[in-house]
């Protein structure tokens, strides 16, 4: 399923939360699937702020994903 189908099916669930109710199963597909959205999120966001370059005052660029970042093995 790709985020962008997730997100639909995430909307679809809210409303019928809000028209009607949601049975359990539906209540534990809207769990998990908001789980796996918050964390593609995150993963995007981290990427981002893993490129970030600083320049210091001393012209040295440091970047924040190495310096800070979780590294990869």
């Amino acid at each position: 399923m790709t985020l962008e189908e997730k997100i639909t099916r995430i909307n679809a669930l809210y409303r019928k939360s809000q028209a009607e109710g949601l049975t359990d199963e539906e209540r534990r597909e809207q769990k998990i699937l908001r789980e796996e959205y918050v964390a593609n999120i995150r993963a995007n966001l981290r990427g981002q702020l893993n490129a970030i370059d600083v320049c210091n005052a001393d012209g040295t660029v440091t970047n924040l994903g190495e310096k800070f970042g979780r590294k990869l093995s």
